[in-house]
């Protein structure tokens, strides 16, 4: 019976590469120099640190161009609050969300159940199983889950005949 699964998995190793090639264009821009401005990597979190807010909204910029050079989607990461740390610097932290909640799965399989396709979606960890008997409605499941599911950076991968 044909099947593939959906995920929402961000290429690491490319966000890794972004990170680092942001960091190295901060420590060159002449506008950072002298100034704590700073990003780095470290467990699927991204810190932003910078003397104040108008700074790592600029920090934050040239680290979504560099992910977006690399195809990195940006939707993977969530953003965190602005928190002051010691003396007048701010830093802010995104965490690369990876996985699918388990809330967001059941609305992807509720979502499923009430197109009326004939297949059949089952929740797998991290990931929702999608089975039918035709190609062509795992291919209108597809279709439907990227429409109404905008928001999530979804991927479809080990699809099997």
């Amino acid at each position: 019976m044909p099947s593939f699964d959906t995920v929402c998995e961000p290429n690491l190793v490319e966000v890794k590469n972004a990170v680092d090639n942001a960091a190295k264009e901060i420590g060159t821009r002449f506008d950072f120099k002298g100034t704590s401005a700073h990003v780095e990597i470290k467990d699927k979190e991204i810190t932003l640190l910078g003397d104040a807010e108008f700074q790592l909204q600029q920090i934050e910029d040239i680290l979504t161009g560099k992910l977006a050079k690399r195809s990195v989607d940006v939707r993977f990461l969530d953003k965190g609050t602005v928190q002051k740390v010691g003396g007048d610097k701010v830093k802010q932290v995104f965490t690369v969300r990876s996985g699918i909640e388990s809330e967001q799965a059941k609305k992807i399989q509720r979502l499923i159940k009430d197109s009326k396709l004939k297949v059949q979606a089952a929740i797998q960890g991290d990931a929702v199983r999608v089975t039918g008997a035709k190609r062509d409605d795992l291919q209108a499941a597809m279709a439907l889950i990227r429409k109404d599911m905008p928001d999530l950076p979804l991927s479809f991968n080990n699809f099997r005949d």
